[in-house]
């Protein structure tokens, strides 16, 4: 082993910030990981997450090699059989039971290396099916419907220009814990902090004084999933005060007067008497986003995975839109990729409804069914039945809702591989496990997150350490995978490309790209000049020409959505007598459920337990440590509560991804930890009924003190 210590520059692929890393080696030894201090994007900002990618690189439980379930047990396989069991089973259930019988499901992980997103479609490819899912729909489904309905493509999604608006609104969002998401942001606190040091003011909406909530000018408790009456109101105020003033789109917009009237019934008062949030004050929320110099809204998971999700992420895009806020410095822009760059008939633009489930007859978007159908297609007998599935990076037992539905489907299953680092909750089903390398171990381009930053960069690294003997890349396993599961069904596939020479393509003829004749004059041999990433500049307004609608116009009424607001005005109070309604959260150190594994990430306190409002508390006889028994329709989970004035009353929150102790799970770290998964008594049944979202956010359920 070499004495000299190296060291190499890396982003952060664990979470959405894409924080820039400096990391010293010594031979096959990590010293030290933190912050780049030179990248142009991060400025040397890192969170805890970044230090862990150490645990995670050394963690003795991550899988090496391909492992075959055998009598209770797992035994070590080549790599050659491994691909050719899985293309002989899985061809074999197409061949018997047709191309839907087999199943894919995609996990939260995927967006994150590079590979699996320019090699996952070819698998998809092989396989054919109909019965194709991911993480997509139990988190941002009605943010890519939305900008699909109003914009012609699913990944036009304008993000907030942080650093340059003056008033932001935030409905159902933690970016200081998150780093964001559906808007790349490292060290948010203090964007979020500049904002009020120009003169500016931040206001949250939510029904936890969150962290972001915390270092906001002021928080708004409101009820969990009524979030849809106070956009309109704000909508309805917009109209009703003469606010209207959509700048230089104007000429673009169509259907205003229909979602004038469309909205007239949903006052501020009416807003009042659903969320608890003064009328005025949701009046006042109408004016700060008109009257400010640059304001913007942004709503992520607290207003996505609830029943009314793709109206309120409609709501919000139309709220910008009518204050003149969206495609303006300050407010919510496009940004401008590197790689993935969105023009007028690009592919991928999305789609929606061209099939629907077998079971419960939910509809397609994108080419995908919404993850809560997954369990019951597998669970219902009949043609079309899923018996075979294959997962990447994904963990549905523990992320989607019902976990223990899920969890019985996939033990009747004939045939199942998984992608995957670990035997998990899910993955312990499977008959072949394929693990990829690490993320240390190959080379990075972050392709989704790029797409979602508050200012345009562009940063390509290689990896740290080199795989080590008889390991396959991600992007490897799909390849082989789909190659001979074409073969079984007695079809010729093409494997495509390593990941960097489909990169430098896009690079080239991108955007900033050499071959458009861009100042950049991107390619993959100048990003590798500069391992500590490029700086493109601020974002720039430019939506009219990206629009990919059929007539080049925002059609603001769009029918799926205005026939959705009497069911709005229908909804029963969410919580009966006795009821309470759940919540999630999220912490810094705790992004995906597999993070739990890693000793830097879970030490400290207990982030897991139950928080309930004290007056709730008092009324059921219960104290901090108490252990309490959560009820929904569905199940019943057994846990620790915690007093907390950070939930208002009414409403309790447990976190996701937590409940490692399943028999068969070889997560060491994690089966040591406490908590529950809280999606053992989320409802496949609570959904957003227009696009089959999950709404995990608003179920009513009942506390009580558990038996002694």
């Amino acid at each position: 082993m070499t004495d000299s210590i190296t060291t190499h520059y890396r982003a952060c692929h664990l979470c959405e910030a894409i924080c820039g890393l400096e990391i010293r080696t010594r031979g096959e030894e990590i010293l030290s990981i933190r912050g780049d201090r030179e990248d142009p994007f991060s400025r040397g900002h890192v969170c805890p997450k970044a230090v862990a990618l150490q645990d995670l690189h050394e963690d003795p439980d991550r899988l090496r090699q391909p492992v075959k379930r055998v009598d209770g047990g797992w035994q070590v396989i080549g790599w050659d059989e491994a691909f050719a069991t899985v293309g002989r089973e899985l061809s074999r259930l197409q061949r018997s039971h047709g191309d839907d019988a087999v199943a894919i499901y995609a996990g939260n992980p995927n967006v994150h290396n590079y590979g699996c997103m320019t090699h996952g479609g070819l698998l998809r490819k092989a396989l054919a099916t109909r019965n194709t899912y991911s993480a997509t729909s139990l988190d941002q489904l009605p943010h890519q419907l939305v900008s699909w309905a109003l914009y012609g493509h699913q990944a036009l999604l304008p993000v907030p220009d942080i650093d340059h608006t003056q008033f932001m609104l935030i409905f159902g969002a933690n970016p200081v814990a998150s780093n964001g998401s559906i808007m790349t942001v490292p060290d948010v606190t203090r964007r979020l902090k500049a904002i009020r040091q120009r003169g500016g003011r931040v206001v949250v909406v939510d029904p936890r004084r969150t962290e972001t909530a915390a270092i906001a000018d002021r928080h708004h408790f409101i009820r969990p999933g009524s979030d849809a009456f106070v956009l309109l109101a704000i909508l309805h105020t917009l109209f009703d005060e003469d606010l209207v003033d959509a700048g230089e789109l104007a000429p673009l917009l169509r259907g205003v007067e229909a979602v004038r009237a469309a909205v007239a019934p949903f006052t501020a008062d009416l807003a009042q008497a659903r969320s608890g949030i003064a009328a005025e004050d949701i009046r006042a929320l109408a004016r700060d986003m008109a009257r400010a110099p640059a304001s913007v809204c942004y709503g992520r998971m607290g207003v996505s995975v609830q029943a009314f999700g793709s109206v309120c992420q409609w709501a919000i895009q139309v709220i910008n839109i009518l204050c003149g806020s969206l495609d303006r410095r300050g407010g919510a822009m496009l940004t401008s990729p590197a790689f993935g760059y969105i023009r007028p008939g690009e592919k991928g633009a999305g789609s929606f409804g061209r099939w629907h489930s077998r079971v419960g007859g939910l509809p397609e978007f994108g080419g995908e069914l919404p993850s809560v159908a997954l369990a019951q297609e597998m669970l219902t007998p009949g043609e079309g039945q899923v018996r075979g599935l294959v997962t990447i990076a994904g963990n549905p037992v523990l992320s989607a809702p019902n976990g223990r539905e899920m969890d019985r489907a996939l033990a009747g299953l004939e045939f199942m591989a998984a992608i995957d680092l670990y035997i998990n909750e899910t993955t312990r089903h499977a008959d072949i496990i394929l693990p990829p390398t690490g993320p240390l171990e190959h080379d990075h381009y972050d392709v989704v997150f790029h797409r979602l930053a508050v200012r345009d960069t562009a940063r390509y690294n290689a990896p740290v350490f080199e795989p080590a003997a008889d390991t396959r890349h991600d992007w490897q396993i799909l390849n082989a995978l789909a190659v001979n599961i074409a073969a079984g069904k007695e079809q010729a596939l093409q494997p495509l490309p390593a990941p960097d020479v489909l990169l430098d393509l896009g690079l080239q003829h991108g955007y900033h790209g050499a071959a458009n004749g861009a100042a950049a004059a991107l390619s993959l041999d100048k990003l590798r000049e500069h391992p500590h990433g490029i700086d493109l500049g601020p974002l720039q307004p430019g939506l009219a020409a990206r629009l990919c609608t059929a007539d080049g116009a925002i059609h603001l009424d769009v029918d799926f959505l205005l026939t959705d607001l009497p069911r709005l005005l229908d909804a029963p109070e969410p919580a009966g007598a006795g009821e309470l309604l759940l919540i999630g959260r999220r912490h810094v150190r705790s992004n995906n459920s597999w993070m739990h594994n890693f000793h830097r990430l879970v030490k400290g306190k207990p982030r897991w337990q139950l928080l309930m409002h004290p007056e709730d508390m008092r009324e059921r006889g219960l104290h901090d440590g108490a252990q309490v028994v959560v009820r929904s329709r569905v199940g019943e989970l057994e846990t620790e509560v915690l007093g907390s004035d950070e939930v208002m009353p009414g409403v309790v929150s447990l976190p996701h991804g937590w409940g490692h102790q399943r028999d068969g799970v070889r997560l060491g770290i994690a089966a040591q930890q406490g908590g529950v998964s809280c999606n053992d008594v989320t409802d496949q049944a609570h959904i957003d009924p227009v696009c089959g979202n999950a709404a995990f956010n608003g179920l009513s359920v009942r506390v009580a003190a558990a038996p002694a």
